[in-house]
This record gives C-alpha cells, structure tokens and sequence, in this order.
C-alpha cells in the first residue's frame, strides 16, 4: 500500500522529472513535477505539499547554486512547515550543506540512487508528521494550561487571618522555593497551590496536582517517576512520570502526610538528586519542577519520626502557610456561601435567591468541621432543594453543634485541661456521628464532613470505624 503523501519535484531536467516521479509513485499517493521554479509560488498557494525536492541550479551553466538556495528561502517564507530536499550534482556537497545551515532538510547526489532517494523521502515524510504531532501537543498544552487557569476558583476571604495568608503567598510566589501547606480538610489547600502557582515566574508552564493519599503503593512509583515498556505487568507502552511531565511547572502534592516512610525515602532522594529514573530504566532523567506539598497532619504529628521523615521535611517547607479554619474566620462565611449561591444558581438554571436571616445566622453558627468544602456541598444542597426565592436554614440542613462533654460534663471555656478531647477523639466523633446519620452511606457521609470517599475509608480505619 502507498504511502499518503504529497511530494512535488522541482528540476529543469525533465528526464529527472520523469524518471523521480515513476520512481516515487511506487511508494508515495501523489507526485507532481514543475520545471519552472517560477511557478513555485502559484503552486504553493494552491497546494500544501509534505516534501519537495528542489534542484539546486536552473538553466545551462549554472553550477554556483545560488538558485536553489534563492527558491529554499521562498519555499521556506511561503510554507514554513514543507520538507525541501536538495538535488545536486555529484562533487556540490559544499553547496548542499550550505543548503541544510539555511534550511533544508537533506540532500540527494546526481546520479541517484534509486534505493537512497526512497529512504531519503521516507525519513523526511517522518520528520513532517513529528513536527506535525510536536506543534499540535503544544497547542493542546497551551489550551489546557489556558482552560486550567481559567477554571481555578478564586480564594474568597478578608478577615485578618486570610489577608495573612494572602500576604505569605505574594512573597513566596515569585521565589522557586519550596512550599509546604498544612490545613484541616476542606480548608483550600489546592486553590493556595494554584494561587502560588499563578504568581509564580512558571506561570506560563504546567500545574499538576496529584493525590498521594489515594495512591497505592505499588502505583507510587510508575506514577511519579514513569515506567519503561515491559517494566512490569501492564506495562504496554513507556509512561512519563508526573516528575518529568511537570518539568519547567509545578507540581502539587496532596496528602504528603499520608505516604508511607519507606515512600518518603524514595520522594526524597528524586527531589534532592533533582533527577528521575523511570522503572524499568537504568538512566536519570534531569527534571525542573517546583513542589508545593499539602497535609491535613497537624504540626505535632509532622514533626514525629515514626511518621514522618524529619530530612524530607525539611526539604518540602523552606515556606511553611498554615490555613485557617472557617470557624476561625466568621466574617468570611456570608461572602463565600454568597458566591457559591451565584455558582450554583447558573448551573441549576435558578432564578434570583436569596438567603434569609435564619438561613446567615444558621451559617454564621455551625461549626464547618468539612470547612469551605462543607459549606459549599450545602450550599449546593440548599439550591437544589429550594422551591422559592428564598434559601432557609431548612433548606440548609445544618446542625448546630453542641458542646462536646466527657463524664456528663460539659465543657466550657473554663474547664481544666484534663477535660478537654484529643483531635482525634473529636474526629472519631464526627465521623461516627455522620455514618450514623447517613445510616452508613459512604457517599453521603463523606459529602456531609467535606472529605472525599478515600479520605474517609482511610479515617474509619485508622478509627476502627
């Protein structure tokens, strides 16, 4: 079967003409001859050719080239992406490799051989569709880095501890360092990350986020540092890691806190080397990627070595931002459900709403242990569920917590510290609360306390839930 290609020939020879096209329909669909380099730019304009295969001297006489380097620079202004291989004469190699500095692609030696000029073409035809394939991946990549960065919602805040916040991001964006972001659930994490990122000098390459906290094991390494073809069960075809993907970018790593130690060594040695080898491989691949780490581990348990390799770090928080809670930045409540009612109005085609009294001060109350994350899901809620202009605490379904006691004893401001429940016993609580709640509907549970459903089933273990 012939190879689909458009080839045009350019020789004031007309036994060359001949003799290529008989030579070239053997192998490739369509061939045409010009023996006029005049007319190239008629036919330029009228055809889109993949290779063309230019004499370099027109006319009797001719031998200094200059004729063939005058039509290459034509050929090349018109249809910048055409292949032009050069036909010389044999002892005018000087003159073809002129040729190729201001570019062409190969040279074919008068006399030819017939063998030389069907790979000569082959390979340029090749060349044609990888150039082809690069422009269109990174016309793609940039539509993507584009639609990206346009679908990044904005972090809504002006209470004192968001303006904080924004005031670490303004001074940490424009440096390569490292950054490490610790937070509750549901406090924002990933949009501080792509906020960092926007104002960062890599701006214009990738951002890639990946979930370490919903990573296998096994998967670990394939993921981050890539695999060759072979390299194990499944593996069909090599497999860029999200290391090398990244390069020149950002990369965001969510739920460090989660990775195994044995992990964390392997992490550690990539970022401090700042090479990746791919499983399967024996070499190192330079990569330049900026990391922006994130946890919900509170400071105490970072710091622990039985969890946490102190060496990596070190390495992930050369700058440290620590989110607040939404309980802990109440002015803030009103203007983001506001925002949200807007988002969630358009894409449930709702008219106007509004929220009532009871319905702000029901938000201005509860006690978000899912954070925006959990105002946001009920947000949504409330506008599904909404049958008039107006949004109340009903439609909200929040619960009102109350004070937490221990031994019958409520606590309060003034009770002593041995009253007081960890973290993690108040975590159990709220998670067996919310099962129970939702009769043990993972899906349900995990939308009420503002976790993903890995993030749960990874909590009601470490519970015994």
């Amino acid at each position: 079967m012939k190879q689909q290609a458009n080839i045009l020939i350019v020789d004031d020879d007309q036994d060359i003409l001949v003799a290529g096209k008989l030579l070239l329909k053997r192998k490739f669909s369509d061939i045409s001859i010009c023996n006029q380099p005049e007319q190239l730019p008629t036919k330029l304009q009228q055809t889109s050719f993949d290779v063309i295969l230019l004499d370099m001297n027109f006319g009797p006489g001719e031998s200094s080239g200059e004729q063939g380097l005058y039509w290459l620079n034509q050929i090349l202004t018109l249809s910048p992406s055409t292949i032009v291989i050069m036909i010389t004469a044999h002892g005018s190699v000087d003159i073809a490799v002129e040729a190729i500095k201001r570019g062409a692609t190969d040279f074919i030696a008068k006399p030819w051989q017939n063998e030389k000029v069907i790979s000569t073409v082959t390979t340029a035809l090749e060349l044609k569709r990888s150039r082809e394939e690069t422009k269109h991946l990174k016309a793609a990549n940039e539509a993507l880095k584009k639609q990206n960065s346009a679908h990044v919602p904005m972090i809504i805040g002006q209470s004192s501890a968001m303006t904080r916040i924004f005031n670490m991001i303004e001074r940490a964006a424009p440096t390569d360092a490292n950054v490490l972001i610790l937070g509750e659930n549901g406090t924002g994490k990933e949009l501080v990350a792509h906020e960092i990122h926007r104002q960062s000098k890599r701006a214009e390459h990738v951002f890639l986020s990946i979930d370490l906290g919903a990573l296998s094991e096994t998967l670990f390494e394939s993921e981050l540092f890539g695999h060759k073809k072979g390299a194990f069960t499944g593996a069909q075809q090599d497999r860029i890691g999200m290391l090398k993907a990244a390069d020149g970018g950002t990369l965001f790593l969510d739920e460090i806190g989660n990775l195994p130690l044995h992990l964390q060594a392997k992490l550690l040695t990539v970022l401090e080397q700042r090479k990746v080898t791919p499983v399967g491989s024996n070499t190192a691949e330079s990569f330049d990627v900026r990391i922006i780490a994130a946890t919900n581990l509170d400071p105490v348990q970072l710091q622990d070595e039985q969890s946490f390799r102190q060496d990596l770090l070190f390495r992930l928080n050369t700058v440290e931002i620590t989110l607040p809670p939404l309980r802990e930045r109440g002015s803030d409540i009103l203007a983001i459900a506001e925002h949200y009612l807007t988002l969630y109005e358009k894409k449930y085609q709702k008219a106007s709403l509004t929220f009532d009294e009871q319905a702000k001060e029901a938000m201005l109350k509860a006690v978000w242990p899912g954070n925006v994350r959990a105002l946001r899901h009920a947000i949504e809620r409330a506008v599904i569920m909404c049958d008039t202009s107006s949004i109340t605490s009903t439609n909200l379904q929040l619960t009102v917590e109350q004070p937490l006691s221990t031994n019958n004893q409520v606590i309060t401001d003034t009770d002593t510290d041995t009253d007081i429940q960890t973290l993690d016993a108040i975590e159990k609580q709220a998670i067996s609360k919310a099962l129970k709640r939702h009769k043990y509907n993972i899906s349900h549970s995990a939308k009420a306390l503002g976790l993903t459903r890995a993030a749960l089933y990874r909590r009601m273990e470490k519970h015994g839930l």
